[in-house]
């Protein structure tokens, strides 16, 4: 069998089959160029179809959402729930609010949360869903109208053996509680398992809320271990200034990490002491502002607007903003000034350009798939709660974590020496996802 050949052919059918979906087409051609060595070890997952099927979602549903703002008038956006492959478990995937949804992004995302919700080791499928309506300016009233309207139709498709979406960029606690009051109201029964990322009052966990910046640092220090090296007296940087960008902080920081600088789409600030977490969370989540605020109230932190953040001299980058936020030239940045480790707290926030000058100038790169897994995790902690009406200490649920996001990084190494690939955290996070859906899809039957 031609390898090569064979790839080609599969992306050629990916391309030709989702026009105008760029950031599917990307993800796509990732795991593909990864399953090449698998593919000469192991010819049996190119029969079947077996790659066809995988690439090819379950389930697509697009659906209108309309609503009435504060002023009365009508507004009408687009939801969508890509249920993508339920093969080891039932579909699982954060709901994304922003203006820059579309089928596409969903189909990446969710063909992401596969891989990444195998590697976990938990029982989980991969799926993804949001809006194109965004929650910024609106009033808590508009956002919960919106959100009425989006669950009225999302209601008939998931269940807490069907499909369990949680939060993503736009949906936080907010969003998700009045979501679930939907639901609730037009099942008429406490279906605590339906969504995760709940109240602590009212079926969730706790770490939920920390535990994509959390296990995005436990696998960097994995990592780092394993390179020579220790978080403890690194300097840090981390894009973005939401939930992931946060709590990535205050973890690098809670084991003697520097974080020097931290993002937002305004700009960046500059924090050669560190960051004042409680301040920023409060800037960010309680008064919904700029980091430019955090600039102005904290000490030695300096805003500059439209700034590359990526201009910061450090040992470890953490992007944890959206996709394709580090392009080839950032990348450059990044090596010249001394950048070691970069591991993903984002999805896919690296473009290929950037991750191809990660590879040349031999600097250690963890995907979004492993590195950012915890979330998904700790949410699969949260339903065995829900499950068994239980409610795990803040201590139990972190070391669940830590274990799962070692065992995540113990999986990726391995696989990328087992195929001759070692130090590859791509291939090996691609691989070692890939395998466990495969065997499972082909024990199932062409479905």
């Amino acid at each position: 069998m031609n390898v090569d050949q064979t790839v080609k052919s599969y992306y050629e059918q990916i391309l030709q089959r989702n026009a105008g979906e760029p950031e599917f087409h990307q993800a796509v051609a990732e795991v593909l160029e990864s399953l090449k060595h698998v593919l000469q070890k192991n010819d049996h997952y190119s029969k079947d179809g077996l790659i066809e099927r995988m690439c090819e979602p379950e389930r697509q549903i697009i659906f209108r959402v309309p609503w009435v703002d504060d002023k009365g008038q009508v507004q009408v956006n687009r939801g969508f729930r890509v249920q993508f492959n339920s093969v080891l478990g039932p579909y699982k995937g954060g709901l994304r609010f922003h203006p820059s949804v579309n089928l596409g992004i969903i189909k990446f995302l969710g063909f992401e949360q596969i891989f990444k919700n195998s590697l976990t080791g938990l029982p989980i499928g991969g799926g993804k869903g949001g809006s194109d309506f965004d929650p910024k300016g609106k009033s808590d009233h508009e956002v919960m109208r919106f959100c009425q309207s989006f669950m009225t139709e999302l209601n008939r498709h998931i269940g807490d053996k069907v499909d369990v979406p949680a939060g993503d960029i736009g949906v936080g606690g907010r969003e998700i509680g009045y979501l679930f009051g939907q639901y609730r109201r037009m099942n008429n029964r406490h279906e605590s398992g339906v969504l995760t990322g709940k109240g602590l009052q009212w079926g969730g966990s706790l770490v939920r809320t920390e535990a994509t910046g959390f296990g995005t640092v436990y696998f960097t220090q994995e990592m780092m271990n394993a390179g020579g090296e220790r978080l403890d007296g690194a300097r840090v940087i981390v894009s973005g200034s939401g939930n992931v960008a946060i709590y990535a902080i205050q973890k690098a920081q809670e084991l003697g990490a520097t974080v020097v600088g931290f993002s937002d789409s305004s700009g960046y600030v500059s924090t050669p002491d560190g960051v004042d977490v409680e301040l920023l969370r409060d800037v960010k989540e309680n008064r919904r502002e700029r980091v430019a605020t955090y600039a102005k109230e904290a000490n030695d932190a300096e805003f500059h607007e439209n700034g590359n953040i990526w201009e910061i001299e450090a040992d470890v980058a953490l992007p944890c903003a959206t996709q394709n936020e580090l392009d080839g030239e950032s990348a450059k940045l990044l090596a010249d000034n001394g950048v070691k480790f970069v591991a993903e707290g984002a999805n896919m926030p690296c473009t290929p350009e950037a991750v191809e000058v990660f590879r040349k100038r031999k600097i250690h790169f963890a995907p979004g798939k492993a590195a950012n897994a915890g979330g998904v995790a700790t949410s699969a902690l949260e339903m065995q709660q829900n499950a068994s009406r239980d409610s795990w200490t803040f201590e139990y649920t972190d070391k669940r974590l830590k274990g799962i996001m070692r065992n995540i990084y113990r999986a990726c190494a391995d696989t990328a020496a087992e195929y001759d690939v070692e130090g590859d955290y791509v291939a090996g996070a691609n691989i070692a996802g890939f395998r466990k859906v495969a065997d499972a899809m082909l024990a199932q039957g062409v479905i």
